[in-house]
């Protein structure tokens, strides 16, 4: 990260597009930590606890001020003449638009526009940085890196020396973010957080890691040597300990779709008929299986959720069908959605707060049919180029990722998610800007 730097620093650019560019990478190695620094430094600072939140927006705000003032002097705002961009514009108007239709208060419409377009804005920032600025690409995954490395160290610190309830110490608790959780309040499924706001992005944001490095283990051709290799090895194993450790099922099933994908597009055509019959009958041996131990205290436990010595009072199950009956029943009266604000941590501030576990669910409350639309053309495009420019290590990542990233906003929200959400669409904002023009280019390398 260090060498990364220090190139950066080196390129003949002046103060002020260093300054965009350190801005970023500030966000991008900051936001893994953004759970501890809120709490923390909020119990710390209580009066002023909100800007503390808001300090990845802040900083996200002064990047955008400095891209203006860059583009502008350099005549470059054709960068941003594209479909996927009028689409990210037409996104960003529907919230702005149903701000005074459907005002929620001060407060919640302000979260609601935050998450809703954060996500967004730090894609279109690191795409147009890439895009300008081809040499910070090193210094973006380096950063990248380097906060994956922050995340999965203490994971592996709390899943062996650290108390569980070590966060306490900083502020974590019932009015803030929980120090761990439990699968339906067994202690003996303790499932932990790290850095991150709760065991279910932990797991999502794994995915990420897992999937970026499978890619780039089988697309990079330089050779590797053996140190690297035991880097390797053991982040891996380290990622895959801590994702299961989270027992979060929609990221464990996620992370073996996105493997799945990695390795369809790099070995589809190798794999014979006989392959694809003995992975069916696996599959069906497993399924048997589960139904065959379905009443064990780890399938009840892990797999199913359902603890039977809670004797059903607690259920993640019955609370996951409860807020998609909700959910669905939700869109379909409201096809312009409930206004800004309405929905998840945002709608805490107002008087009827209300939790949808899906994330398209969540959107189409929000935001109405035409926002859904809208969002779910974005990710289309972006989901197209990548798949284009799957021969290049990190665009097969950020495809097979987002795919399971997508699987697993079924389940729940994953963008209102800040750590997930921001180095996802900052992956995806890269990859996206050093595609190819066109088919006759060369496939840029990282």
């Amino acid at each position: 990260m260090v060498q990364s730097i220090l190139h950066w620093y080196d390129t003949k650019t002046s103060w002020l597009e260093k300054a965009y560019v350190w801005l970023l990478a500030g966000v991008l190695f900051g936001i893994v930590l953004h759970a501890p620094i809120s709490v923390g430094f909020g119990a710390l600072a209580p009066d002023i606890s909100l800007t503390i939140k808001s300090w990845k927006e802040i900083l996200l705000g002064l990047a955008g001020v400095l891209l203006v003032v860059i583009l502008t002097t350099k005549k470059q705002w054709g960068i941003f003449h594209s479909k996927l961009f009028y689409f990210i514009l037409a996104f960003a108007g529907i919230n702005l638009l149903l701000v005074p239709v459907f005002y929620t208060g001060l407060e919640s419409t302000l979260a609601g526009l935050l998450i809703n377009l954060r996500y967004l804005f730090m894609f279109a920032l690191v795409f147009a940085a890439v895009r300008l600025y081809p040499k910070a690409v090193p210094l973006f995954l380096s950063v990248v890196a380097s906060g994956a490395a922050v995340v999965i160290l203490f994971a592996l610190l709390q899943l062996t020396v650290l108390p569980h309830d070590i966060l306490k110490y900083i502020g974590y608790g019932e009015s803030t973010i929980m120090p761990y959780l439990t699968v339906d309040q067994n202690m003996d499924f303790v499932r932990i957080n790290s850095t991150l706001r709760g065991p279910n992005p932990l797991g999502a944001y794994m995915i990420v890691v897992l999937t970026l490095i499978l890619a780039s283990m089988v697309k990079v051709t330089k050779p590797v040597t053996p140190r690297w290799r035991w880097v390797y090895g053991i982040v891996t194993v380290s990622a895959v300990i801590i994702l299961w450790t989270t027992y979060s099922r929609s990221a464990i099933l996620g992370a073996a779709i996105a493997l799945g994908v990695v390795a369809l597009v790099v070995y589809g055509r190798r794999i014979t008929r006989g392959v694809w019959l003995g992975v069916g009958v696996v599959g069906i041996l497993l399924m048997g299986g589960l139904v065959a131990a379905k009443d064990t205290s780890f399938v009840s436990n892990v797999i199913l959720h359902e603890n039977p010595g809670e004797g059903g009072t607690v259920n993640s199950n019955d609370q996951h069908a409860e807020s998609l009956a909700v959910g669905v029943e939700r869109m379909l009266k409201q096809p312009f959605g409930g206004g800004i604000g309405s929905t998840g941590s945002a709608s805490l501030y107002t008087d009827a707060p209300i939790v949808i576990e899906n994330q398209y669910l969540f959107i189409a409350h929000e935001l109405g049919w035409f926002g859904l639309a809208a969002f779910l053309a974005i990710l289309g495009i972006i989901f197209v180029q990548l798949w284009r420019n799957r021969a290049q290590w990190l665009s097969l990542g950020v495809f097979a990722s987002g795919v399971a990233l997508v699987f697993v906003g079924l389940i729940q929200p994953v963008w209102v998610d800040d750590t997930v959400a921001i180095v996802w669409w900052a992956l995806a904002g890269m990859a996206v800007a050093i595609a190819p023009r066109s088919k006759k280019k060369e496939v840029a390398r990282v």
